[in-house]
């Protein structure tokens, strides 16, 4: 059964950092797209950071600048490093890999082909202002 496991994630003020990481077991990530999603208290989950197979690097402009995602393929982990962290940042943060596809386009990352990816139980963060 593929897992995803999440850790990283907690408590820090408006400023701070925090890297979130990802392994993944019983699945090779090598050939397919691989995400951070998160999900605001009654909102729907929203692709944050995704990187394709080849390394290629995509992100909400919200988060331009201020984040960095990174896979390590032969290791099969995820991570993703988060500056000058913001309250609106606050959300449960998910890693999740494609089933199907190697690039990350904006038809990959829609909320309607979710299904199409494995999940990670979630990693809570939250910046204080």
């Amino acid at each position: 059964q593929v897992q995803l496991v999440e850790s990283g994630g907690g408590s820090v003020q408006a400023g701070g950092s925090l890297k979130l990481s990802c392994a993944v077991s019983q699945y090779n990530t090598r050939d397919y797209c691989m995400g951070w999603f998160r999900q605001f208290p009654k909102n729907e989950r929203e692709a944050v950071a995704a990187i394709d197979s080849w390394g290629s690097s995509k992100y909400v402009d919200s988060v331009k600048g201020r984040f960095t995602i990174s896979r390590d393929s032969a290791k099969n982990t995820l991570t993703l490093q988060m500056n000058n962290l913001k309250p609106e940042d606050t959300a449960m943060y998910y890693c999740a890999v494609n089933r199907r596809y190697s690039n990350c386009n904006s038809y990959t990352l829609a909320r309607y082909e979710y299904d199409n990816w494995y999940w990670g139980q979630g990693t809570q963060v939250t910046v204080s202002s």
